[in-house]
């Protein structure tokens, strides 16, 4: 009895879903007043007077219709904007996802028991993989712990979309799957696939109902590995994921028509736990500098990673780990979180298993061969040769800055993370002269299904400060008085994005009931001064705090001119 009272106590992971709150729809009035503030710094005193008479006219005639139309929809749903976001900013690109939509980073286990080194891949491999495995189990008998913000919960709805979840390309919108289900909702897919020299294999990870011991996974990683390495490479098919979504829809549909057995390999690719790349390549990484590394993260063998796959495991031969996954499903932190709960206990167990060295008696893994012919085979390269010649355009560098972190800003009384943003709007007006139109992500998870915000942090103030900052005749005291303020008018700002008060959404809400309704689009959105602001996803500086652990991700920049600039605040660094 008092066993059971212990479980009905305990908190599960999903159980706070059904109780929050909706997406709130702000008013228009605030919206409009946010967003003419936000043009300022991007505009001559001809061209705001200009913009704020467009805002006006909007204000006064159209957008209370679209406003009217927006709230009615939100009357219908608890989060009016999920399935137009997850459409705009995800299905209906048609740009090739794995370069520039897939989020990756780098595992920090180089920083303490597992430095690079050859000859590891596969031990290392298998204990970060059992440990991945317990993750899912602890999703599946919903036993992680749900977020909060003090007491109040955070949608955990992202997380189900971990494991098991793949996007499928169509040829003018992709789609989503997701095989996961708890242990309550009944049965999941349980097998991994990997991926190893243009070759797949998947075996599963249960068996006779129990989870798989580490030095079992590494016996059916050395069993693929052994195959790959003495036999031909395969044909490399998982490269097609790099190609623009409507032509890897069409390579994908041929491939289905070939033979239909390689629509069966390809829903067994699409519903296994996670893809485990085996990657021949050995890149530098020392805790100080993750370049190298992250790049081969980015943008490595794309013959080895499954880019519509939520979550990619890349293993390297010096022992060195990273993730590489699509971004539709979910937000970077869902990858944050399992990969610091990995670090962790790799840390809490020194680098090495310490459970059972008994191998049962397992099935070994099966290979999934797809039927090819010679088109196939020129997809194959004609994506390759595209995806290198975008990769070769992208440049990387991933250090760390060690003077101070955290505790010092902290000290100053100072938010660590618009100390960073500051930093970084102070840095391109030197190098370039001009205030940088920046996104940063703010989240939005106090709601039910929420996601993400735009915070734009080229504010008036922070503007003022960088010129002061540039103005030899400015005295320190009025510069710290103009920083002290760019602080405030930042901080509220995030503030208002996570509680449901941005403006960014609201628009865009307003430009798609606008299209939905076969209307004009509304004078607001072709004014000059809404891209150049960033506006219609224009950001020249694309931003995120990757938090305060010691996790780091990073994704290409939004725009082909810009920057994007991803971070981790620690105490030290």
């Amino acid at each position: 009895m008092e066993n059971q009272l212990a479980k009905s106590t305990e908190e599960r992971t999903f159980q706070y879903q059904d109780s929050l709150p909706s997406l709130p729809v702000p008013s228009l009035e605030e919206s409009l007043k946010k967003y003419l503030e936000s043009v300022k710094p991007f505009a001559n005193e001809e061209e705001y007077k200009n913009t704020e008479a467009i805002v006006q006219k909007f204000q006064n005639g159209i957008g209370k219709k679209l406003q009217q139309k927006l709230l009615q929809r939100a009357k219908g749903k608890r989060n009016w904007l999920e399935e137009w976001w997850l459409n705009v900013a995800y299905l209906d690109v048609r740009i090739p996802s794995q370069l520039n939509v897939n989020f990756g980073g780098p595992a920090s286990h180089i920083e303490h028991y597992w430095p690079p080194k050859e000859g590891t891949q596969l031990e290392r491999g298998s204990i970060s993989l059992w440990h991945n495995l317990n993750y899912w189990q602890l999703l599946r008998k919903e036993k992680l712990a749900v977020e909060k913000v003090g007491n109040i919960p955070l949608d955990m709805n992202q997380f189900r979309m971990l494991f098991s979840t793949c996007k499928i390309p169509g040829i003018t919108r992709d789609s989503i799957i997701n095989y996961f289900r708890t242990e309550r909702e009944g049965h999941s897919p349980s097998h991994l696939a990997v991926l190893c020299r243009g070759r797949v294999f998947v075996f599963d990870v249960m068996h006779e109902g129990y989870l798989m011991t580490a030095p079992e996974i590494q016996r059916q990683l050395t069993y693929i590995q052994k195959k790959c390495h003495s036999e031909p490479d395969g044909p490399g098919v998982a490269a097609l994921t790099t190609e623009e979504r409507t032509r890897w829809a069409k390579a994908r549909e041929y491939l289905i028509s070939l033979n239909p057995e390689n629509l069966t390999i390809l829903e067994k690719i699409q519903s296994s736990l996670l893809v485990f790349c085996l990657d021949d390549d050995s890149p530098h990484a020392t805790p100080e500098d993750y370049s190298q590394v992250s790049a081969k993260i980015l943008h490595g063998d794309p013959t080895v990673r499954w880019g519509d796959k939520s979550y990619n495991l890349i293993a390297f031969s010096n022992g060195v780990f990273g993730s590489n996954g699509d971004h539709a499903p979910f937000d970077a932190m869902v990858l944050v979180k399992i990969f610091y709960y990995i670090d962790e206990k790799i840390l809490e167990n020194e680098g090495r298993w310490k459970g059972s060295e008994k191998v049962r008696d397992i099935l070994v893994p099966e290979e999934l061969v797809f039927t090819v012919d010679e088109k196939v085979l020129n997809d194959i390269n004609q994506a390759k040769a595209q995806y290198f010649k975008q990769a070769s355009d992208l440049q990387l560098v991933v250090y760390a800055f060690t003077s101070f972190g955290k505790k010092q800003t902290k000290k100053k009384q100072l938010h660590p993370d618009t100390f960073i943003q500051l930093a970084l709007q102070l840095a391109y007006y030197r190098l370039h002269g001009r205030p940088g139109c920046c996104y940063e992500t703010a989240m939005t998870r106090l709601f039910y299904h929420g996601r993400t915000e735009t915070v734009r942090p080229c504010t008036v103030e922070a503007v003022n400060w960088c010129q002061s900052m540039q103005n030899p005749s400015t005295s320190r005291l009025e510069q710290q008085h103009m920083m002290l303020e760019a602080f405030a008018k930042h901080n509220k700002m995030m503030k208002d994005c996570s509680t449901g008060k941005g403006f960014d959404r609201h628009l865009l809400g307003l430009s798609l009931i606008a299209k939905e309704e076969g209307l004009p689009v509304p004078e607001l959105f072709t004014d000059p001064l809404f891209s150049r602001s960033g506006g219609g996803g224009n950001f020249v500086l694309s931003t995120s705090l990757a938090g305060y652990l010691r996790v780091q991700g990073m994704v290409a920049p939004m725009v082909h001119n810009g920057y994007g600039f991803f971070y981790h605040i620690r105490d030290d660094r």
